[in-house]
C-alpha cells in the first residue's frame, strides 16, 4: 500500500489516553512482592575498589541493558567493583542525565529501580541514547535525541500497512488501550494498522507472558522489566503478565497504553531516546501516563526518510 501523506505535527502531541476507566485489570498474583530491582538498594553507595555482596547482580543488570560486556567471565562472576563497572555506571548516568561519577549513589539507584522496557539501551557496544551530545534545547534550535536500532531495521516501502493480532491469553481490558496506541502511531507516521483475528499470520503479535518464555526473553515479576518489542520485521510485542497493568492514571499501576506506545516504537525500528518526555525514554514511573513527543515524531520521520 502506498504510504500516507504526513500532516503537520504539533510540537507536543496531546496524550491520546482515555481517562474514563482508570482501573487495574491485570494485577499480579504477587502484589505484595517487592520490585524485582530491589536488590540494587543493597549495593547503594558502593564504588570502585570495593568488594560488596550483591555487585554481581548489578553487573547482570548492566549487562542485560548493554552497559557491560566482560571478555573475561571471571570478572563477571564476582562482587568486585572494578574499572569496567565504574565506566559502565558512568555511561548509564550520562544516558539518564545524572552526575557521571561512577559511584552508585542514591540518585543512580533510584533511576535503576524504575520499571522499564526490556530492550537494551546499548546494543553491540554503541550507546543509542546519545545524551552526551549537547543539551536537548538551545537558544536557537531544538536538538533531537531519538535513536534507531542497530543495523537500521525497517519495514519495506511496500509494507506500510501492518496487521496486528492478540494472543488468546491477552486480558480483554488490554485490547482497547493497545488499539489506541496503534491509532496514535498511525496518526503520526506513514503507517496504517489493522487488527486481525488471525494471530499467527499477523505482522505484529501482541501477547502476555510470565517468567522465562520460549524465545529466551525472561520477565522478572512486578515492577522490573515491563515489556519488550522486537525490531522490524520480527513484530513480536510481549508484556509481563505479572505487572499491575491499568488503564489510565492509577498511583501504583502501570498504564498499558503508555507502555504499548513505547514498544510499538521498537516494532517500527526506533531505539531509546534520552529525552525524558519522549515515549521512547526507557523507564516509566507507576501512576504516570505519557503520549508521543516531538522527538518521537521526528525520529520515525527520519528513520523512514533515510
Amino acid at each position: 500500500m502506498a504510504s500516507k501523506t504526513f500532516s503537520s505535527f504539533p510540537f507536543i502531541l496531546l496524550i491520546s489516553i482515555s481517562l474514563i476507566s482508570s482501573i487495574a485489570f491485570a494485577a499480579s498474583k504477587d502484589d505484595e512482592k517487592p520490585s524485582s530491582f530491589n536488590f540494587l538498594k543493597h549495593v547503594q553507595g558502593s564504588h570502585k575498589g570495593e568488594n560488596v555482596k550483591g555487585i554481581q547482580g548489578l553487573k547482570k543488570y548492566l549487562q542485560h541493558f548493554g552497559y557491560l560486556n566482560y571478555q573475561n567471565q571471571s570478572l563477571f562472576n564476582n562482587d568486585d567493583f572494578d574499572n569496567q563497572l565504574e565506566s559502565a555506571i558512568k555511561t548509564y548516568q550520562i544516558n539518564f542525565h545524572l552526575n557521571p561519577t561512577g559511584i552508585l549513589d542514591s540518585e543512580t539507584v533510584s533511576q535503576m529501580m524504575l520499571p522499564r522496557c526490556g530492550v537494551a539501551d546499548i546494543i553491540n557496544g554503541n550507546t543509542r541514547m546519545e545524551s552526551n551530545k549537547q543539551s536537548n534545547k538551545s537558544k536557537f534550535k531544538i536538538v533531537s535525541h531519538y535513536a534507531f536500532l542497530p543495523g537500521l531495521p525497517r519495514w519495506p516501502l511496500y509494507k506500510y500497512h501492518l496487521t496486528y493480532g492478540f494472543q488468546l491469553n491477552t486480558p480483554p481490558a488490554a485490547v482497547a488501550p493497545v488499539k489506541r496506541a496503534f491509532k496514535t502511531w498511525e496518526a503520526n507516521s506513514q503507517f496504517t494498522f489493522e487488527i486481525t483475528e488471525y494471530y499467527d499470520s499477523a505482522d505484529l503479535k501482541v501477547n502476555f507472558y510470565r517468567g522465562e518464555h520460549g524465545d529466551g526473553f525472561p520477565f522478572d515479576g512486578p515492577e522490573g522489566i515491563l515489556a519488550h518489542g522486537m525490531p522490524p520485521r520480527d513484530g513480536r510485542l510481549h508484556f509481563d503478565a505479572d505487572e499491575k497493568w491499568v488503564v489510565g492514571k492509577v498511583d501504583d499501576g502501570v498504564d498499558i497504553e503508555t507502555v504499548a506506545l513505547h514498544e510499538i516504537g521498537h516494532l517500527l525500528g526506533l531505539g531509546h531516546s534520552s529525552v525524558e518526555d519522549a515515549i521512547m525514554f526507557p523507564t516509566i514511573l507507576p501512576g504516570v501516563i505519557k503520549g508521543m513527543n516531538y522527538d518521537d515524531i521526528q525520529g520515525i520521520k527520519a528513520l523512514y526518510s533515510i
